[in-house]
């Protein structure tokens, strides 16, 4: 997997020839000629190779600097020869090794390869770790996929505010979940909040909360979701919806760390936020729609999710992913043909991987076989067999109940239990949706 690597030295002929040998041995590089210039990547890179002896912020403050903004970032510092005392204090400071100039090629090659490997496996476990706690695993191992998880680990343990955007269906609540659980607070509570499942006359209430009697209906003081997830990580999905007015006031929670409840006093919060969203926030900012203040607030740093159009190789492991946890879920063993998987893979999803889920989903309902062929994809309507078990249930409304349960438990689990946003993800009113919980026993 390809490391990226921040190299900090104020002489060019050393930049280049450090970017050279990194670079052909695979990584990616980031140069620059002095330790005030690379504060702003450290929290974008995976090892750190920085000059000791700098004007300005030398390599000494780096490593301090780097220690206290991205722990856990690797940094191997160069110093000339015969000034190892200061490479060891710079050791002391918290680096990861110190070699020489003028520098053998191999070491440092060596080096930064094993400082890489170990950031890599350290993110590894770390990954799998998250993924237990979140209960899903982020699938898909091609190109697109390893650079988002790459990406996600670097930024996770970072304490730092996170826009993650993407299309409706890529997946940004497991990102997310991801952020969370990787990061400094993953013991803290991570709390949900939708700014497109709230009235705006009620967004104010519920996001920051109210005291007694602040309005109609306010028998007692309720807190916010801010103060909820005190500790820990509040994730504001579409965020882009969020009415203006409100903005103003999450620009003060994020600015200040306070909020103010609804006819209460102010109180001090502790949360990080991650902000989801499926617009671009930069044109609606543009068009009047969203705080640029607040949008800079927001994005220290970006995740970009990518539609499942452009990752077209992870669909057949992604189907077969689905169709075997479901077959788990329902007690059915049907396989996925090889003609079939050409098939997916060759559709545009514009859903997204929710879709592609839901769509392998209904394939197995409908399924009356043990492998189910491409044909299954141009008969939405089929109708199985009207097969009975031993003592006559039907096993095509068992299929399509527990399909149904299925589908509404994870809804009510990705929204947080907020049931209005379920009923919204489902596509159903919140009536409705009670209606068939309650029939189906949830």
């Amino acid at each position: 997997m390809t490391s990226r690597i921040l190299v900090v030295d104020d002489e060019p002929a050393v930049r280049f020839a450090l970017v050279e040998l990194l670079e052909d041995h695979g990584h990616e590089v980031v140069a620059v000629e002095s330790g005030d210039a690379a504060l702003e990547h450290l929290l974008d890179v995976d090892v750190v190779v920085t000059d000791l002896a700098m004007p300005g912020l030398d390599g000494l403050g780096v490593v301090r600097e780097a220690h206290r903004r991205a722990p856990g970032l690797p940094v191997i510092v160069l110093t000339a020869r015969g000034s190892e005392k200061s490479a060891v204090q710079a050791m002391k400071a918290g680096a990861e090794d110190y070699l020489t100039k003028p520098f053998d090629v191999d070491e440092v090659a060596l080096t930064v390869a094993r400082a890489a490997e170990a950031v890599r496996v350290r993110r590894e476990v770390m990954r799998g770790a998250a993924e237990r706690i979140s209960g899903r695993a982020m699938l898909g191992d091609g190109p697109a996929m390893r650079a988002l998880r790459a990406r996600i680990a670097r930024i996770a343990p970072r304490d730092v505010t996170v826009i993650v955007r993407g299309e409706t269906g890529t997946g940004k609540e497991l990102v997310a979940s991801l952020l969370h659980a990787l990061g400094p607070r993953a013991t803290g509570p991570l709390v949900r909040f939708n700014c497109a499942a709230v009235p705006a006359e009620l967004a104010d209430a519920e996001l920051f909360g109210h005291a007694r009697g602040a309005f109609t209906g306010a028998i007692d003081a309720k807190p916010g979701y801010f103060v909820r997830a005190s500790g820990g990580t509040l994730v504001l999905d579409e965020i882009g919806e969020l009415p203006l007015g409100i903005q103003a006031k999450l620009l003060r929670a994020v600015q200040d760390g306070e909020v103010q409840p609804v006819g209460g006093e102010p109180r001090r919060v502790d949360v990080r936020l991650i902000a989801c969203t499926h617009r671009d926030l930069g044109a609606e900012v543009r068009a009047g729609r969203f705080r640029e203040d607040l949008y800079f607030r927001l994005a220290v740093m970006e995740i970009e999710v990518p539609p499942l159009r452009t990752r077209r190789e992870d669909i057949p492991g992604l189907a077969r992913a689905f169709a075997a946890r479901l077959g788990v879920t329902w007690d059915l063993d049907v396989q996925l043909s090889d003609r079939l998987l050409e098939a997916l893979a060759a559709r545009s999803w514009p859903g997204n991987v929710r879709e592609l889920e839901n769509t392998i989903a209904r394939l197995i309902v409908e399924s009356h076989g043990d492998e189910i062929g491409p044909e299954a994809l141009d008969a939405p309507n089929l109708v199985p067999p009207q097969r009975t078990d031993g003592d006559g249930a039907l096993p095509f409304r068992t299929r399509v109940e527990a399909f149904e349960r299925s589908l509404i438990a994870e809804a009510v689990s990705a929204a947080g239990g907020n049931r209005a946003e379920a009923a919204r993800r489902l596509g159903l009113s919140r009536v409705t949706l009670l209606d068939r919980m309650k029939r189906l026993g949830i």
